[in-house]
């Protein structure tokens, strides 16, 4: 009951990550002076103590750091990753599973990071996470590629993100004093732009980091298909998150150009979206279309659709159980798209677990499967098998 009351404590603050209200803070990315060239995904390259808030003030039971970790680019480069684990204080024995956690859109701006806002509170998927330190598992959260480091967030760039959700569960494994070992039991969890990270860190988990022993995936409201998803936001009230997709892309493949696809407007609005977090960019990009801020379409280029295709999910199918979850009125989202990676992963054997959200728009569904996605995971740590509904 205690689980479900905090879940519904967190409609508020979730609407702040998914662009309806929210604190902008300022913050600095940090300084990376170890060669990024050494080691290997998941190594530690800096770690420190930190804080958990759920809320401004509000103390938790909970040890945590600040780490910056190996991870590996779109391309396949070397890049080092910030994010957070935290160890719930709870005084029980023996191992304890691990959650690596990606969140939903928080902007592109550094001081947007979570694992800024977690020590003063304002982390709004904090009240999300503290559900799973309560039932005594560790979590390891991303800030994703150039969120928080330096360089521009490779925002809704698929592997990318992919790697860097994996790396995190990696570097907590080999962080001193969690308690963690390498035959720790480890969940992948996150929603939006988050479940598209958990998504393909799932698809990428047997080649990528075979290692690690996943149970399952709990996922949903992701963006599986780019193209799709911004014809879907163009125009509409996630307009502003096309901007910031395309911002994403560049990041990744500076190749693209996309300055020489802007017009004047388009500018001013991509320097306005770097510097601010998800709420004012939402809000700033309402109703605004493709067509207001470039000279031409960076959509029908050949080079932009290759690219974007690159991040488009159910190409392959995870090597463990996944639940997989959409609301059908989601105004951000396409449920189609969760549709479609529900029967692409079917068809290519995967053990998926479908659950359809019926009248439930976007932040919503994080909202209301918080705690049925966590139980889905506890039984998957307690060792029971579920093959799915795809039959």
């Amino acid at each position: 009951m205690r689980l479900r009351t905090l879940a519904l404590t967190a409609v508020t603050a979730l609407a702040a990550t998914f662009g309806l209200t929210g604190p902008v803070r300022a913050g600095t990315p940090v300084s990376i002076d170890t060669p990024i060239r050494t080691g290997s995904p998941g190594d530690i390259v800096s770690s420190s103590p930190t804080a958990f808030h759920p809320l401004p003030g509000q103390p938790t039971l909970t040890r945590a750091w600040h780490i910056t970790y190996r991870s590996t680019t779109a391309k396949g480069a070397p890049n080092v990753v910030s994010g957070t684990v935290i160890v719930p204080q709870d005084g029980r024995p023996g191992p304890r599973p691990l959650i690596t956690y990606a969140v939903g859109t928080v902007g592109l701006g550094d001081q947007c990071a979570p694992s800024a806002g977690f020590p003063l509170g304002t982390a709004v998927e904090a009240n999300l996470i503290q559900l799973l330190t309560a039932r005594g598992w560790t979590v390891a959260v991303t800030d994703y590629e150039g969120l928080g480091t330096p360089g521009d967030h490779t925002y809704v760039v698929g592997r990318s993100a992919g790697h860097a959700v994996l790396d995190a569960a990696r570097a907590a494994l080999r962080l001193p004093g969690t308690g963690l070992g390498a035959d720790t039991p480890v969940g992948i969890m996150g929603y939006s732009q988050g479940g598209q990270a958990t998504s393909w860190a799932a698809e990428l988990h047997d080649s990528y980091a075979p290692e690690l022993d996943v149970k399952g995936t709990a996922t949903g409201g992701m963006p599986a298909d780019l193209i799709k998803t911004a014809a879907f936001e163009d125009g509409g009230v996630g307009a502003g998150l096309v901007l910031m997709a395309a911002s994403g892309q560049n990041a990744a493949y500076p190749e693209l150009r996309l300055d020489d696809y802007l017009n004047d407007r388009g500018r001013r609005s991509l320097s306005f979206l770097r510097n601010n977090c998800v709420a004012v960019d939402v809000a700033a990009g309402l109703f605004k279309k493709i067509s207001d801020v470039t000279v031409r379409n960076p959509l029908e280029a050949p080079d932009w659709q290759r690219v974007l295709r690159s991040s488009t999910l159910g190409t392959h199918a995870p090597d463990h159980p996944v639940y997989l979850y959409h609301g059908t009125a989601d105004e951000l989202v396409p449920y189609a798209g969760g549709q479609r990676l529900r029967a692409d992963w079917c068809a290519r054997g995967a053990g998926v677990r479908w659950t359809s959200l019926p009248l439930t728009e976007h932040v919503t569904g994080a909202v209301v499967q918080a705690v049925p996605a966590a139980d889905w995971l506890a039984q998957r740590f307690a060792g029971k098998p579920d093959a799915g509904d795809c039959g």
